[in-house]
């Protein structure tokens, strides 16, 4: 992975269709990642991305307590993760233990060394939508590894 302005990030994952993933904080210091169905960019200028989560996830309770997240856009080499992070609950698995990473630059949250894209973000506000919440954060740093690209929901299934 290197670090990168958003907008060369941004380009690698624009493209509709794509999965994304964020990892967020729990209160017991442990990080979590949970696959997101619902995710886009919001503002140009600052760059802000918006995702939603359902409030009976428990990446929707960390967030309630830390107001981080890194939104990533895994590569084909994590379809394996990527399943996993939206069928198992972060209350139970430790779903990041096997997968290198280092610390971020923003809240030293992990970038996963294998993602195509890691967008770190501070959330900025948050709207309650039914039975989920959106949550839009600011994007501070962006990363792109050199060569994978992002995967695609097609190649999920």
């Amino acid at each position: 992975m290197k670090r990168v302005p958003f907008s060369q990030a941004y380009s690698r994952v624009k493209h509709p269709a794509k999965v994304a993933l964020a990892v967020v904080k729990a209160a017991d210091n442990t990080f979590n990642c949970i696959t997101l169905e619902w995710f886009m960019r919001t503002s140009i200028q600052p760059p802000m991305f918006a995702i939603s989560i359902g409030h009976t996830r428990f990446s929707y309770q960390c967030l309630q307590q830390n107001r981080h997240l890194n939104l990533c856009f895994p590569s084909a080499d994590q379809v394996a993760l990527t399943t996993l992070c939206g069928t198992a609950s972060g209350r139970d698995t430790a779903k990041l233990a096997n997968v290198p990473w280092f610390k971020g630059r923003l809240a030293q949250y992990p970038v996963l060394q294998e993602a195509a894209a890691i967008f770190e973000c501070a959330v900025t506000t948050q709207v309650r939508s039914g039975d989920h919440t959106i949550f839009v954060c600011e994007v501070k740093y962006a990363w792109v590894h050199p060569t994978f690209g992002p995967i695609t929901v097609k190649q999920l299934r």
